[in-house]
């Protein structure tokens, strides 16, 4: 969409605001209005945007100086990131009439794709795939429970007994959704108006929990709309007297909540499947194989993009639909990998089960893209798929704490080659600032278990 185009779309009147935002290293959305004026302005030149955003983590505090953080800080005094408006990204928010919005993209001084922006990132995956001859496909789906709370409550009851939205166990329930379709209705309607085409909704295992399957899209615009859908469910809940979490396991009692991706490769017009050959078994092409090969290989090493926080391997337990080892097999929902070969060319896919709901879209599917890309490229092959229990297959088994999914990655010269350098230090110590925070924490746990007994 060039600027032209953009100008006719805005001369509508009934738009009369302007929102641009982009995604930090935790995935959340940062922005701001600007004016008509400063967005044409912007759409030549780009516009400054404090580079603060890559400095502070998801509560907004600072990382200090032990974090080790080198792109930007009090050594750097923060500067203004080059961000500049991509204008195919145009979207109405539907629940907030009149407004547009537009992603951002960030860069350096030099006029370079800033190294540790997510965005910048996956772009540069996808070129290399480009430059292979493939286009990926991906689509994210989504689980996620809602609360009658808001963020006031839940902070007066340090978040803990919190409403669920509807009790009880109801995977799959056409009562729930049929009683709550106020609910329904409002998130598939409001995504649909913003551009996030959604593909499935039903409710989930679970009291309130609900999951979402985001149609298939080239692989920037299916991260674009999965990054968004999260802060748009968000928004929508809060109009609903709701508050939607997408923690990977808010509670130890229930199942946790995955992010999982559904990838494939095309050819360079993006019109064949590459993965489907039904002239092999089980319908797969060899290039299939290879792929998934060369993400079993690196799934250890690339854990911390699927699994980002603390919180992201409590769910990684046997039993509870999350892979615990670098598994793959056909239709497999116990594997780390489930190869899903469809009824019709279109549908053959990689199903990643490893991440939870907690990704940052961007950097999980430039991870898992990556490492597929990998595979090919060293024409790697898979071991034989397990069939039956995933859990109990002979496989690699993969980091059970956010510190170890750190050190691999920092030890990881493959994601160093394939991801950067200078984004592969910096996300590692992202991480390693989670960890370090956590630590110092006192959990509930603790008092409940030591503060009259011991």
């Amino acid at each position: 969409m060039d600027p032209k185009t953009v100008q006719s779309l805005l001369a509508d009147p009934s738009i009369t605001k302007i929102k641009v935002g982009g995604f930090d290293i935790d995935g959340v959305l940062r922005g701001k209005y600007i004016s008509r004026e400063k967005f044409l302005s912007a759409t030549d030149k780009g516009l400054g945007f404090c580079d603060v955003i890559f400095g502070w983590d998801s509560s907004d505090v600072l990382y200090d100086p032990e974090c080790g953080i080198k792109a930007t800080g009090w050594h750097t005094g923060f500067p203004d990131a080059v961000a500049r408006i991509d204008l195919s990204t145009f979207r109405v928010i539907p629940w907030e009439p009149g407004t547009a919005f537009f992603l951002l993209d960030f860069f350096d001084n030099a006029g370079n794709p800033l190294a540790v922006s997510p965005r910048q990132v996956l772009r540069k995956v996808i070129r290399k795939a480009e430059a292979m001859g493939f286009t990926p496909m991906v689509s994210v789906e989504f689980e996620y429970f809602f609360f009658k709370e808001d963020p006031e409550t839940v902070r007066e009851k340090n978040y803990r007994a919190m409403r669920p939205f509807s009790p009880g166990m109801f995977g799959y329930s056409i009562l729930r959704t049929g009683t709550y379709s106020e609910l329904a209705h409002a998130i598939l309607d409001a995504t649909r108006a913003f551009d996030i085409e959604v593909e499935g909704f039903h409710t989930e295992t679970g009291p309130g929990v609900y999951e979402t399957a985001i149609q298939y899209d080239t692989a920037l615009a299916a991260a674009d709309k999965a990054a968004l859908f999260k802060t748009t469910v968000k928004q929508i809940a809060a109009r609903q007297g709701l508050m939607a979490t997408f923690m990977a396991k808010w509670d130890a009692l229930l199942p946790g909540s995955s992010g999982h991706l559904h990838e494939s490769l095309w050819d360079k017009d993006g019109k064949t499947n590459l993965f489907h050959d039904e002239q092999n078994p089980n319908g797969i092409s060899g290039l299939t194989k290879q792929f998934l090969a060369g993400q079993l290989d690196l799934m250890p090493e690339l854990t911390a993009f699927a699994c980002p926080t603390v919180n992201s391997y409590k769910r990684l337990v046997p039993g509870v639909w999350a892979p615990t080892n670098a598994t793959w097999g056909i239709d497999n929902r116990t594997a780390a990998l489930r190869v899903v070969a469809g009824a019709s060319p279109k549908s053959t896919r990689v199903e990643y089960r490893l991440p939870g709901a907690d990704i940052n879209p961007y950097l999980a599917i430039a991870a898992s893209l990556a490492s597929g890309l990998h595979g090919i490229q060293n024409r790697l092959s898979p071991p034989e798929p397990c069939r039956g229990n995933a859990y109990e297959c002979d496989a690699p088994p993969l980091p059970r704490t956010l510190e170890e999914a750190a050190e691999k990655l920092e030890q990881s010269s493959t994601a160093r080659q394939l991801l950067g350098d200078e984004f592969v230090d910096h996300y590692v110590r992202t991480r390693n600032w989670e960890v370090r925070q956590f630590q110092r924490a006192v959990t509930d746990w603790e008092l409940e278990r030591y503060f009259e007994i011991i």
